[in-house]
Order: structure tokens, then C-alpha cells, then sequence
């Protein structure tokens, strides 16, 4: 989980120490709501499969920090969002999680006013509708929602750019691999005690990898030379030559994919390559809150969303083909362990690094030439920053 992996990694060109953030970044509550107004509701945002909408009627609610949305699927099939708020008084529409909605309305739980699913105002009940008051005036709060391969976004803003932009050319990198007929295998949640950038920085680079994560480091030899890539390595030109993974990257020699003992369960992908099966694993990622690895035979999305300036939530979701999960030999464990395994160190040494940052002797850090994926983000935020 530590880094983007790329088949083909290319030079970072960072030569000199770079100055990190500064540390007030990563706690000050009025900073948070600046990042917030910049970021998260300016960008596309993940949510959820879109196997979790899949009937007319269902219904999926979702938060942003305190920003509370309700997505839904229609009596035509066609998904919407929208606030999660009343145009009453501002109440809460939702309050379950997700599930189906019983009628074709959406019905405020506090004074009855009802919505269809295409957010039309329909029933005002127990009220004498005052003269000047048209239904049609008070529609829900609208939301840009979209689905890509399989996977539901929704985007706050007022300028919403076609989703693909999220993952730019790099969405490529999936086009073998089967992502809409994928199913959810299995879940894993968990409230990381850190700033939402704290995760991304440490996703972003690999000198972590020897000491936080010795099984992970065993899987792909390269990361146990700190190292994300090939042309990380400053001597990397000495072994060109070599096809050996400690220098090249991906997992080792006896290995299929991640999981406990390396080997692959279930169905393996057959539009793979050559080169996608031996490499082993891909990542895209697509900022501010999601990222994704495909393997030969499972597919790992994990989300983020901010919930507060050192809280944020993380919720994994393994995707098998259909087969697999049927397959009554299928160790389920095999594969789910180990990322969990991962993402636990990771949460750890996340948390960490969030407790040492409150120091008031701390204004910055500095970066070192392999952390050039993280200046990159930290360049990207400070531009979201003064782009608003």
C-alpha cells in the first residue's frame, strides 16, 4: 500500500531537499476548512461500487467532512445525489446507511415533506401552502454524480469536469483488467487518528517499507532497498541489465500476488500481459480519495474522506470475479490478511508521525530526493490552495 507502482517507472529528476508543509497543515482547524472549501469539494470524490445502487430505489448515504450527501438510484435506473438536507427546515432526509426505499418518495423524517427520486418537491403535508410558495421552486439540493467502470463518484463543485480526469491517462493502466463485473468480496474499515495528508504522504514513498513493513518488503525486494521504483535507485544504471525484482520492482521471483503466502487464489484475469502478470501489481490513484490495485486476481479499492483535521476514515474493499467468490476452495483469508496486515502498519506509523507534528518546535520537515512523490502532492495542494 506504500507506493504508486508503475510497470515502467520513470526518473523523478529531484536532486535537492525540498521543504515539507508546514505543520500547522496538518491540525489547525481553520487551515482544515480552507483545504475542505479547496479540495475535497472541488474534486472528484469516490464513494462506493455501483453494485451498492444497483436496483431503482436503492439509496446510499455518504459524509464529507459535515457535508452529508444521499445517493440514489431512480425509478429509471438513472443515479442521482443530492444534500442530504430538507428544503424545509433543513432537516436530515436519511439516516440509514444505505438500503431501498420502501416508496417511490423520499420522505423528510421530521415534518413529511416528500421528494421523488428525481428530487422534486411532491407532498408539503399538515400545511397550508402560503401564497407565494411553489413546489417546484424547492427541488433537493442537486449533487454531480458519475459512474466509472463500476466505481460511483460525486463531485461538489460548481465546475465538474468529466470523471475521467480524476485518473488522467494512468486509467489505463486497468484497461486488461475486468473492474465493472467485479464484485465485493470483502470489507475493511477503520478511523485513522491523523490529517487526510498524513496518509497520502506516506503512500506517496518507500523509505518506510524496511522498518514498517518487513513482510511487504519480503513480497516486492525493492522496497526493502527503500526504493519505490527502478530509477529511484541513484545506481540504478549499474543494473540494467538485471532482471532481478530487487532492482526492477515488482513482487518476487515465487510470488503471483499479494497475499500471505504470495500465491494467487481464485481466478486469474486472462486479458493480463505477460508483463502485468510477472510485475504483479498496479496502482492508479486518484486524489484526494481513492486509490486502486489490481492484481491477476483481485482488485483492492480503498477510500479516504476527511473527518476532521486529524481524523479520517479509511474503508478497504477487496473485488473478486463472480467465479471466485463461488468457488468453495476459495481462502478468502489468504488474500484479505495481508493488505490488512499492510494497512495497519501503515495506520500506525501514520498516527505516529500525526502525534509528533503538534511539537511546537516543529514548523516543517524536509524531503529527501526518493520522496519526490511527495513533494509532487504537497505541490498539488498548495496549487488547489491558490487556485481558490
Amino acid at each position: 500500500m506504500s507506493a504508486e507502482i508503475v510497470s515502467q517507472p520513470v526518473h523523478n529528476g529531484l536532486t535537492n531537499v525540498k521543504p515539507s508543509l508546514p505543520s500547522g497543515y496538518y491540525f489547525d482547524p481553520e487551515h482544515y476548512q480552507r483545504e475542505l472549501d479547496a479540495i475535497w469539494y472541488r474534486n472528484w470524490v469516490y464513494v462506493c461500487r455501483a453494485d451498492a445502487l444497483a436496483e431503482p430505489r436503492a439509496f446510499y448515504t455518504f459524509r464529507i467532512a459535515t457535508q452529508q450527501i444521499l445517493l440514489v438510484r431512480d425509478e429509471g435506473g438513472q443515479l442521482r445525489a443530492f444534500y442530504n438536507t430538507c428544503r424545509h427546515r433543513g432537516s436530515t432526509l436519511c439516516t440509514e446507511a444505505a438500503g431501498r426505499f420502501r416508496s417511490k418518495f423520499i420522505v423528510c423524517p421530521y415534518h413529511g415533506w416528500a421528494y421523488d427520486l428525481s428530487g422534486r418537491l411532491a407532498v408539503t403535508p399538515f400545511v397550508g401552502e402560503g401564497s407565494g410558495f411553489a413546489r417546484e421552486n424547492y427541488p433537493l439540493y442537486n449533487v454531480a454524480v458519475a459512474e466509472w467502470r463500476g466505481f460511483v463518484f460525486i463531485h461538489l463543485g460548481k465546475d465538474v469536469p468529466p470523471v475521467a480526469q480524476l485518473f488522467g491517462s494512468v486509467a489505463s493502466r486497468f484497461d486488461n483488467w475486468p473492474l465493472e463485473t467485479l464484485q465485493v468480496g470483502h470489507t475493511y474499515e477503520r478511523i485513522l487518528a491523523c490529517n487526510w495528508k498524513v496518509f497520502w504522504e506516506n503512500f506517496k514513498e518507500c523509505l518506510h517499507c524496511p522498518g514498517v513493513h518487513p513482510e511487504l518488503s519480503d513480497l516486492v525486494p525493492i522496497y526493502k532497498r527503500g526504493f519505490v521504483a527502478e530509477r529511484d535507485d541513484p545506481q540504478w544504471q549499474g543494473h540494467s541489465d538485471s532482471d532481478d525484482p530487487k532492482y526492477k520492482g515488482g513482487l518476487r521471483r515465487d510470488a503471483d500476488t499479494w497475499s500471505r503466502n504470495g500465491k494467487a487464489e481464485g481466478a486469474i484475469f486472462p486479458a493480463l500481459t505477460e508483463t502485468e502478470r510477472r510485475f504483479g501489481q498496479v496502482f492508479v490513484t486518484g486524489q484526494p480519495s481513492v486509490f486502486m490495485v489490481g492484481h491477476v486476481n483481485y482488485v483492492r479499492v480503498v477510500r479516504l474522506v476527511p473527518l476532521g483535521p486529524e481524523t479520517t476514515e479509511l474503508r478497504a474493499q477487496w473485488l473478486f470475479p463472480a467465479e471466485t467468490l463461488a468457488d468453495k476452495n476459495f481462502d478468502m483469508g489468504n488474500v484479505v490478511e495481508f493488505a490488512k496486515l499492510v494497512m495497519d502498519q501503515d495506520a500506525s506509523a501514520c498516527e505516529l508521525n500525526q502525534r509528533g507534528l503538534r511539537s511546537r518546535t516543529h514548523e516543517a520537515g524536509i524531503l529527501m530526493p526518493q520522496e519526490y512523490a511527495v513533494h509532487q502532492f504537497h505541490q498539488w495542494v498548495q496549487q488547489a490552495l491558490a487556485d481558490s
